[in-house]
């Protein structure tokens, strides 16, 4: 493992053109807060030329994986596969926790979400008295961040009489709760272009925390769960609506698989049907927050725009670039909350300069921690993910 760290670092020439996009060198302006200067870390530990401390440890940990580097860089260096490959040698055999326990479960998650965003609960849980309780042993901040569970008001939908293809559904740990609205939005746009839409029982988490965690084996183990649960589904195309798992699910769990991963925008667009379908006027200005992942990973942020261009009299800002990340990052957030604070500030900020009435975006952990920042801020404006918002204004 450590050939192959010192191999992938070998390719960054050290420009620095990476450094102005990365969002943690943009927060602290410290090379050492960089992807040049933490592929400089992984390279000497990786031959053995520097003693592991913990601020070196610190600095690797603190990366987002936004994978805005890799999108720039000249030199091609495969930066998401040399941080992860990195934080795999560095965790050795260590377990991704209780955390990691409870995402590779889905059912139990969901149960425990919908059980904690009962009113009388989630008051409880929200309280002074119940963060104090549970500060000693690090919950705080997770209690802080619950998610809240979305009210599914998709239109009943179908399966066409004659599909023209079969597609499958991706719907994730943490997503298949708090998404749900957004996985019933993307049937109905599907069904409405005649596709039938498998939603495999049985599938989990992609592995997508814990490979960006360090924790390999976890991510191998629930990578072929879910490999496993669409064999036989008669699909030849996975569709993605977490922007957060769709790199996981390409690059990893069906990398070697005849299954196409498509990210569901994307997958969209590219149907000629859409232009047949037709959408009710909306009188509303909308912010749309484009992912990292969407715009770095699976390359799709000029999908959804395209996709809500669509709708009449919808007036739509794009967030700029800079900061480009929210400050979710997967589990980050929970774990790093000064700079997750600092980056969904800059987020929010540019957003509400806007004055929208909602904040457009599609993932899962970005719409999770953007809404918490805009109910922690009282501003009368909902976020939404771009599936949803076509689902309701669908008239087909």
């Amino acid at each position: 493992m450590e050939v192959r760290i010192a191999a992938l670092a070998d390719r960054c020439v050290k420009c620095g053109l990476c450094l102005p996009h990365c969002p943690t060198y943009r927060l602290a302006a410290t090379e050492a807060e960089s992807p040049r200067g933490r592929i400089a870390f992984a390279q000497v530990l990786a031959e053995g030329k520097l003693e592991r401390t913990p601020s070196i440890l610190a600095h690797l940990d603190n990366c987002l994986a936004c994978m805005a580097c890799e999108r720039v860089c000249p030199s091609n260096v495969q930066y998401g596969e040399l941080i992860t490959t990195t934080r795999a040698w560095l965790r050795g055999a260590k377990s991704s926790g209780a955390m990691g326990w409870l995402i590779a479960k889905p059912r139990l998650l969901g149960m425990l979400l919908r059980v904690a965003n009962l009113p009388v609960v989630r008051g409880i849980v929200r309280s002074r008295a119940m963060q104090g309780l549970v500060r000693p042993f690090g919950m705080d901040r997770m209690l802080a961040e619950l998610p809240r569970l979305p009210q599914v008001d998709a239109p009943a939908s179908r399966t066409p009489a004659h599909p023209r293809r079969r597609v499958g559904l991706f719907l994730g740990c943490v997503a298949a709760s708090v998404d749900r609205d957004v996985h019933a939005a993307a049937q109905v746009l599907l069904h409405a272009l005649s596709y039938e839409v498998m939603l495999p029982r049985d599938q989990g988490c992609c592995g997508a925390l814990a490979l960006h965690d360090g924790d390999a084996v976890q991510a191998n183990s629930l990578g072929a769960a879910l490999r496993s649960a669409f064999d036989g589904t008669g699909v030849d195309t996975v569709l993605v609506s977490a922007s957060g798992c769709f790199g996981t699910l390409r690059d990893h769990v069906f990398a070697d698989s005849k299954l196409r991963v498509r990210e569901v925008h994307e997958f969209l667009y590219a149907d000629s049907g859409f232009d047949t379908l037709k959408f009710r006027a909306l009188p509303e200005r909308i912010a749309v927050h484009t992912p990292c992942t969407q715009r770095n990973v699976a390359r799709a942020d000029g999908a959804i725009a395209r996709l809500l261009a669509r709708i009449p009299q919808l007036q739509i800002d794009a967030l700029p670039a800079p900061p480009g990340c929210c400050g979710a990052a997967g589990d980050y957030f929970l774990h790093h909350s000064e700079n997750a604070d600092a980056l969904r500030a800059q987020t929010l900020d540019a957003a509400l300069a806007f004055q929208p009435e909602k904040l457009v975006t599609s993932n899962v952990g970005c719409r999770i921690f953007l809404g918490n920042g805009l109910r922690e801020c009282a501003a009368e404006v909902s976020v939404i993910h771009p599936l949803v918002l076509l689902a309701r204004q669908l008239e087909n």
